[in-house]
């Protein structure tokens, strides 16, 4: 359960997902994330880190571990029911 809660605060899926191409700094990760607060962007990079699905390299800019990967891995078939799902229901309202 305590992955689910990590990955279920604000931002933490979207933080690792656009960390799946490679490094970014803090700066471009935040950009990436629709301008979150940078309080709210440390607080998860460094939940992130304590769980060792990210580390911080040398030059400052932070990439998935081999954990991390693999929760990419994992994820990757939810990312593809999105797209359908988000396809099948397009044009659609609620009410």
């Amino acid at each position: 359960m305590a992955a689910l809660d990590l990955l279920g605060r604000r931002w933490a899926l979207r933080m690792l997902w656009e960390l799946r191409a490679g490094p970014l700094g803090a700066r471009a990760l935040r950009e990436r994330c629709d301008s979150m607060s940078s309080s709210v962007l440390y607080e998860r990079l460094n939940e992130l880190r304590a769980a060792k699905l990210l580390d911080q390299l040398d030059d400052g800019t932070y990439a998935l571990t081999q954990l991390g990967r693999d929760l990419g891995d994992a994820i990757a078939p939810l990312q593809r029911w999105a797209e359908r799902w988000s396809s099948a229901t397009r044009g659609r309202r609620s009410g």
